[in-house]
């Protein structure tokens, strides 16, 4: 087993702790949560709703994704956190379950929080692994 590598991709939105975009040891890529900002654009207004924010932090991920070589198709666990499970869940299971392909579906756990950083209503991590 070698040492993990630290991933910072260019293109994606700044993180906004202190990490990195991904970390990846031995062909398991773990990505940080990604939230409903925009990248090159971190003082823009977060898009409206879980609809659109689902579909922001989905974006977000893809970028991660390519900037490490992988798309969602090599995702094979996600974290779900929400703010309002009650009023956003099945919105945002809508919003999520379009970007991945008819049954290639990952492992999946959601979770309801109390609060995210910059007031997101959801962030989404994944694990991928590599071919």
């Amino acid at each position: 087993m070698g040492l993990p590598e630290f991933i910072m991709v260019e293109k994606a939105p700044q993180p906004v702790a202190t990490f990195s975009h991904a970390a990846e040891i031995d062909g398991w890529v773990f990505l940080t949560g990604q939230m409903p900002t925009w990248p090159g654009e971190p003082d823009k207004v977060l898009p409206e709703g879980i609809d659109a924010q689902t579909r922001r932090v989905m974006d977000n991920l893809e970028i991660v994704l390519d900037g490490v070589g992988l798309g969602l198709e090599n995702v094979v666990q996600a974290r779900v956190y929400i703010t309002d499970f009650e009023r956003d869940y099945e919105v945002m299971n809508q919003a999520y379950q379009s970007y991945f392909a008819p049954g290639k579906l990952p492992a999946r756990t959601c979770i309801g929080v109390t609060g995210l950083a910059v007031g997101a209503l959801v962030e989404i991590d994944v694990v991928a692994r590599r071919p």
